[in-house]
């Protein structure tokens, strides 16, 4: 396996044979969970040391849960056959870029490279836009479409400061 320690080095990697394979089995799992009524056109594949440890297809439409995307799915997949809620030395094949939702899943589970097919410019002419997320991060709470507003946050703080005071929690 190649080592890259720059980010540099990693996208002026060619992509190998092995690569294809895990790619083209992620995009198989978007077509199959398609046609199957699971959800949406997205599949997703986890490796680690060139094994197949989760997949996932969306999964939104036949589940009705909004995160039930194939990232997400593949993630739960992986992190319950290995028993660790981290993914280090994985990789993960998407069958399109990431949404924000599954970014955010991605970074919490620490993989260590992520291959895509799909742009997430293809995904928005296909009907998945999600360009009014990243818009609505910029804006601050009071300007979103869905209001937020901060309460009881001194009740909440004793909580955060009871974890800290924790000996024997678990960091992630």
């Amino acid at each position: 396996m190649i080592v890259l320690h720059k980010k540099s080095e990693f996208n002026s990697q060619k992509m190998t044979e092995q690569q294809k394979i895990f790619m083209k089995m992620a995009i198989e799992l978007s077509q199959k969970g398609m046609d199957l009524g699971k959800g949406g056109p997205f599949g997703c594949i986890i490796v680690r040391n060139g094994e197949v440890i989760g997949k996932g297809s969306n999964s939104v439409s036949s589940t009705n849960d909004p995160t039930a995307h194939a990232e997400v799915m593949a993630i739960r997949d992986a992190c319950k056959n290995l028993n660790n809620f981290q993914l280090e030395d994985c990789d993960i094949y998407t069958s399109c870029e990431p949404c924000p939702m599954c970014l955010g899943a991605i970074y919490w589970a620490r993989p260590a490279r992520v291959f895509y097919a799909n742009s997430k410019k293809d995904a928005a002419k296909a009907g998945f836009d999600d360009q009014f997320i990243y818009d609505e991060l910029d804006l601050p709470y009071h300007q979103r479409k869905i209001p937020f507003k901060q309460i009881l946050a001194d009740e909440a703080k004793i909580v955060f400061e009871n974890w800290l005071k924790k000996e024997n929690k678990t960091l992630y």
